[in-house]
C-alpha cells in the first residue's frame, strides 16, 4: 500500500510527462497535472480521501484519475503507468533529463534526427545539427549543450537527503546480523556532503569473513560487483553504489575513521602521528614496539594523537588538526539549539498547508516561533500576494496570536529582487512585516557584477532581514548565477543583512564553504527550513548540517534565539536604517 502523497503526485506527473511524449491530447495531459497540483495544496492524505469516500470530491480529480489513484495507493503499482513506460522509447526519457529540454522538443530530435541517447545529441550540437530544426535555432543547441555538461558533471551523484535515510537502514540491518558488534555509515555521507556519489559502511565481527553473505541478503541489490573476505561491493536498484567493509571488533575505532574520511584530512593526521612516532592504518596506531592496544572508540582514537574528538563534518582537510591541537574547535550547532523557524510558505501563496496548520505543525515539533514568509506579488507563478492578500493573511495571524500557548507567528514575506535590486512592495508595506527575507527568483543570467550589484542594493533596504538562498543553485540540477559572494558577505556584514542556510535539500544555500568566512566576518545566519508543507519543516536538520560543516555555532545563528531576543534583532537593522 502506498499513501504517500509525494508519491501519489510523482506518480501523475510522470504519466503527465509520457502522455507528452506520445503527443497525446493536451487536455487529458493538463488534468494529470492540475491533478497533482491540487494534491500538493491538499493538507489530507489520498489515502486518507479515499477511506473517507472524498476523493472524487476534490475538484480536478474525477473518476478515472480517482480509479488510478486508488489502485496506486491499494498496491503500489499502477497497471496503466507500468504500460504507458513499456510503450514509451527509453531514449527519450533520457534526453528529458537534460535541464531545459521538454517533452516536444525530445520527441522532435528522435523523430527528425534519430537522436537515441545523449551521446548522440552531444554529436549532433557539435555538428550544429539542430540549427536548421523549426522551434530550436543557434541558441536553444548553445542551452542544450550547457545541459548536457550538468547531466555529464552530476552523473553518478546522489543528493545527500536522499542517500543518508537507505545508508542508515542498510546499517541497521547489518546491526542486526547475529554476531556484529557495530555497524555504521562512514565516508562522505557521514561527513554530510551536500552530494555523494557512494555509501560506506562499516562493520564490526569477531569473523568479519562472516558478514559478506548478511551483506548480499540486504534488500533491493541490482548487481554485486565484489565480494571478498572483508569487503563487499553491490549497487542498488537505485544506482547507488554501497561498499561494506567488516573489521574485528576491537579495529572498528581506527577503522570507521579511516573510512570517514576525507583523505586529505587522514592524511593530515597521519602527518601528525609520525611527528609523534606513531603510524596510522585503517586497522590500527602503531609505536616503535608494535601495536598499540584496542581502542574504545574515535575519541580514544583522537586522544592518542593529543586531539580531541573531531566532528566528521569538519574531516575535510583544512586546518580541523591544527585548531583541535589549539583548542579551536567550535562547539557545533544542533538541531535542539534551533528555537524556532524562518522562510516557511502557506497555502495563501503556493504552500501546501493552511497557515494555523503550519503553526499547528511548529508547535508539535516543539518549536517556540514560525516565521510565515509566502511569495510576493511579482512571482505570479507562485501565486505571490496582492496588497489584499498580504492584510488579510496579517490579520489572521494576528487573530491566531491571540492563543495562549501556541506557537507565535511571525509575519514575513519573501520579496523578490527585482533586476534593479529594488523590491516588489513599496517601504510603507515592507514596513508592516516583522521581516522581510529577499530572493533572486528571475533574471538569473546577469553577469556577476550587475548580479552583485543587484543583490547588495537590495540589502542595503533597511527593511530587508534576510537574503535568501544566495547563489540561487539547485543541486544536481541548476548551478547558482554568477555573483560575488564575498562582496555579499561584505555587504551583509555592513547592513546587518542575515544570511540564510537555506535547508531545502535541493539547494543548502548558503553553501557550508562560505558559512565560516561569513562568520568570520561577524554575519548572523538563519537555518532557515523553505517549507512548503508541514513535513518540510523537518528539513532543518539538513540546515544543521550545512551549518555544522561551515564551522558555525547557536550564538551564529538568529533562530536559536528565544523569541523577545529574536523579536528584537529583527527590529534592529530598520531602527539603525531610520536614523
Amino acid at each position: 500500500m502506498d499513501g504517500d502523497k509525494r508519491a501519489v503526485i510523482r506518480l501523475l506527473e510522470d504519466i503527465a510527462e509520457h502522455l507528452e511524449l506520445r503527443g497525446e491530447n493536451p487536455f487529458k495531459i493538463r488534468a494529470y497535472q492540475t491533478a497533482a497540483r491540487t494534491l500538493e495544496r491538499l493538507e489530507t492524505a489520498p489515502a486518507e480521501l479515499i477511506a473517507q469516500g472524498r476523493l472524487e470530491e476534490v475538484p480536478g480529480i474525477g473518476r478515472a484519475i480517482g480509479d488510478k489513484i486508488k489502485e496506486f495507493v491499494a498496491t503500489g503499482r499502477l497497471r496503466y503507468y507500468d504500460e504507458l513506460k513499456a510503450a514509451t522509447p527509453g531514449a527519450l526519457l533520457e534526453l528529458i533529463k537534460i535541464p531545459g529540454l521538454g517533452p516536444k522538443k525530445a520527441m522532435t530530435l528522435y523523430t527528425k534526427l534519430g537522436i537515441n541517447s545523449i551521446g548522440e545529441l552531444e554529436y549532433a550540437c557539435r555538428e550544429n545539427r539542430l540549427v536548421g530544426l523549426a522551434g530550436f535555432g543557434i541558441k536553444t543547441q548553445e542551452r542544450i549543450l550547457a545541459g548536457i555538461e550538468r547531466v555529464k558533471k552530476y552523473q553518478g551523484q546522489f543528493l545527500l537527503a536522499a542517500v543518508l535515510p537507505v545508508a542508515k537502514a542498510l546499517a541497521a540491518a547489518l546491526a542486526a546480523v547475529p554476531g556484529v558488534t557495530a555497524a555504521e555509515v562512514a565516508g562522505s555521507v557521514r561527513r554530510g556532503r551536500e552530494t555523494v556519489k557512494d555509501v560506506d559502511i562499516v562493520v564490526a565481527h569477531p569473523d568479519p569473513s562472516a558478514v559478506g553473505p548478511a551483506v548480499l541478503q540486504l534488500p533491493g541489490i541490482e548487481q554485486v560487483t565484489g565480494s571478498g573476505a572483508t569487503k563487499t561491493s553491490l549497487v542498488l536498484e537505485t544506482g547507488l553504489a554501497v561498499d561494506v567493509r567488516a573489521v574485528l571488533p576491537e579495529q572498528f575505532a581506527p577503522a570507521w575513521h579511516h573510512f570517514t574520511g576525507s583523505k586529505e584530512h587522514n592524511v593530515l593526521l597521519r602527518g601528525r602521528a609520525k611527528e609523534q612516532g606513531l603510524k596510522i592504518n585503517e586497522y590500527g596506531v602503531e609505536a616503535g614496539t608494535g601495536p598499540l592496544g584496542p581502542i574504545a572508540d574515535e575519541a580514544a582514537f583522537f586522544r592518542l594523537f593529543g586531539l580531541p574528538f573531531i566532528p566528521p563534518e569538519l574531516r575535510e582537510g583544512g586546518d580541523e588538526i591544527e585548531a583541535a591541537a589549539a583548542g579551536r574547535l567550535p562547539r557545533l550547532l544542533e538541531e535542539s539549539d534551533i528555537q524556532g523557524v524562518f522562510h516557511v510558505h502557506t497555502t495563501y501563496s503556493d504552500g501546501a498547508a493552511s497557515l494555523a496548520a503550519m503553526a499547528a505543525a511548529a508547535r508539535e515539533r516543539g518549536l517556540k516561533y514560525i516565521g510565515i514568509s509566502d511569495h510576493s506579488r511579482t512571482a505570479v507563478y507562485a501565486r505571490g500576494l496582492r496588497l489584499e492578500a498580504v492584510l488579510e493573511q496579517q490579520r489572521e495571524i494576528a487573530r491566531l496570536n491571540e492563543a495562549p500557548e501556541g506557537c507565535w507567528i511571525l509575519s514575513g514575506i519573501e520579496s523578490d529582487i527585482l533586476p534593479d535590486g529594488s523590491l516588489d512592495y513599496p517601504d510603507d508595506v515592507l514596513a508592516g512585516f516583522d521581516f522581510v527575507i529577499a530572493s533572486v527568483h528571475s533574471a538569473f543570467r546577469m553577469s556577476e557584477a550587475e548580479m552583485t550589484k543587484r543583490i547588495i542594493r537590495a540589502m542595503e533596504n533597511p527593511f530587508v532581514t534576510m537574503l535568501g538562498h544566495p547563489t540561487g543553485r539547485l543541486l544536481l540540477g541548476r548551478d547558482g548565477y554568477e555573483v560575488d559572494l564575498a562582496a555579499v558577505i561584505e555587504a551583509a556584514a555592513a547592513t546587518g543583512t542575515v544570511l540564510e542556510i537555506n535547508a531545502n535539500p535541493y539547494r543548502l544555500d548558503l553553501d557550508w564553504r562560505w558559512c565560516r568566512r561569513a562568520k568570520e566576518k561577524g554575519v548572523r545566519l538563519a537555518v532557515n527550513p523553505d517549507a512548503h508543507s508541514a513535513e518540510e519543516l523537518a528539513y532543518i536538520a539538513w540546515g544543521v548540517m550545512t551549518a555544522r560543516k561551515g564551522w558555525l555555532e547557536a550564538l551564529d545563528i538568529i533562530n536559536t534565539l528565544p523569541l523577545p531576543q529574536v523579536r528584537n534583532l529583527l527590529r534592529q537593522k530598520r531602527a539603525a536604517g531610520a536614523i
